[in-house]
């Protein structure tokens, strides 16, 4: 799973994008005001919920997930190389946790912008036609 969140003015609108390659399913979201690093764990959590939602409680049990984002103070955090001081991030990070608990097993990895161009655009693409989403609760 590729997955991607930003936000212009940081704090400000955010969006997601999600590429869930082995499913060959994408997703853009535009998810209110935000900052960067929210709307990241935002879209680790919608990927993660969508690929439950789309496999079914049972098969979730057994399967292994590999996340790949740009954002490497995300993915630091996600596997415990630096800690999460941020209230508002401590929570999203629960519910990425919680979710994995699951799977069968979830892995993070950074990766160059340059690899995530599915998500990245989906991300741009929500921003741009955010008059035209529904924002996510």
């Amino acid at each position: 799973m590729y997955t991607d969140g930003g936000s212009r003015n940081n704090p400000g609108p955010a969006a997601i994008g999600v590429w869930i390659e082995t499913l060959k399913k994408q997703f853009g979201h535009y998810i209110g005001e935000k900052t960067n690093n929210e709307a990241e764990y935002e879209a680790i959590i919608y990927g993660l919920k969508k690929i439950k939602q789309l496999i079914g409680n049972d098969k979730t049990r057994t399967t292994e997930v590999e996340c790949f984002l740009d954002s490497e103070f995300v993915t630091k955090q996600m596997n415990h190389e630096y800690k999460v001081k941020e209230k508002d991030l401590q929570g999203l990070f629960l519910r990425v946790w919680n979710l994995m608990l699951d799977f069968g097993k979830v892995t993070f990895n950074h990766i160059p912008r340059e690899k995530n161009i599915t998500a990245d655009k989906l991300v741009n693409e929500a921003l741009d036609n955010k008059e035209k989403q529904t924002t996510l609760l």
